[in-house]
């Protein structure tokens, strides 16, 4: 903790002062501090300090950022739901991690914490790509990546349009949800809504399955109705067709600010000629973190899962 704590107070003190003298915003002064670190003009560097110091440190500065200023499209991905979909990530391709690296994608990185999250704690066995729509995000994540030294290849667009990415062997996305204003763009999707607009995440998650290799895995934060609204039977349609529900994981109410912001972890399976539908979708709801015994219990069941795909 002594580390997260020097290097925030040393990134936040500059970000301050940039606020300041500049007449700009604190998530703007945190991006100058990033980007004058890598260039050599200053040094926020703490000794032993890890990969991990260093994200959530970061991590920190640009929440208090974000809460400073309040823009509904700048928010961030919890540590523990980052760390959640890493460990189903590290289960999934365990065997294959041992001996060789995959290939990830996140086609809403947006500061790039989940991301990296999960790079970080499979650390040097993955290589990534993300896509990110605004500026300020990606140039943090781009710093942040930088900073940890995980190799991330950022394109900054519209992630629902065409994508210079090439197939990979698993997606992590924190969903945005809500309607996808590019109407024209939505007409290119089999989840285009049939009347009125798309919904953003259901486009994502068909985009998501697009630069997916077959046989691949898909770790989404999804809402917890997405199963549940008004065009769900399109998308159980769609995923039929496309792919296999491996897992729905319910997160802890606790984690979440109301009900109507409540999400789970969905985990997909490209479809492939070769594979099989899973024997059994894993159901489950993580306890309470607080609670040891039922924590033990969930991880438990999650590894009898594994053990009979």
């Amino acid at each position: 903790m002594e580390n997260i704590e020097k290097l925030f107070g040393l990134l936040n003190e500059h970000a301050e002062k940039i606020e300041k003298e500049q007449n700009t915003t604190l998530l703007e002064g945190v991006l100058d501090g990033l980007e004058a670190w890598l260039d050599g003009e200053l040094d926020f560097s703490q000794p032993d300090a890890t990969k991990e110091d260093i994200r959530k440190a970061i991590q920190i500065a640009i929440l208090k950022g974000m809460r400073k200023g309040s823009q509904p499209n700048h928010q961030m991905t919890p540590d523990t739901l980052g760390l959640l979909v890493g460990y189903f990530v590290e289960q999934i391709f365990a065997e294959r991690l041992e001996h060789e690296k995959i290939v990830m994608m996140d086609p809403a990185v947006g500061t790039g914490n989940l991301l990296l999250t999960v790079m970080n704690l499979l650390d040097g066995k993955v290589e990534a790509t993300g896509v990110e729509v605004d500026e300020l995000l990606i140039r943090l994540a781009a710093a942040t990546a930088d900073v940890t030294e995980q190799p991330v290849s950022l394109y900054r667009q519209d992630a629902l349009q065409d994508l210079l990415v090439n197939p990979v062997d698993a997606v992590v996305c924190d969903l945005p949800v809500g309607y996808y204003p590019n109407e024209d763009v939505s007409l290119n999707y089999e989840l285009c809504a049939t009347e009125g607009m798309s919904y953003a995440h259901h486009l994502f998650i068909e985009q998501s399955l697009n630069y997916t290799k077959e046989g691949g895995y898909l770790f989404f934060l999804a809402p917890s109705h997405l199963f549940d609204s008004e065009q769900s039977k399109q998308l159980h349609k769609y995923l039929q067709k496309h792919a296999w529900i491996q897992a729905i994981i319910q997160l802890p109410d606790s984690i979440f600010a109301n009900k109507t912001l409540e999400k789970s972890i969905v985990i997909l399976q490209k479809q492939a000629k070769e594979l099989k539908a899973p024997k059994e979708v894993l159901l489950a709801k993580v306890p309470n973190m607080q609670n040891k015994q039922a924590l033990a219990l969930f991880f438990e069941k999650v590894r009898l899962w594994k053990e009979g795909k």
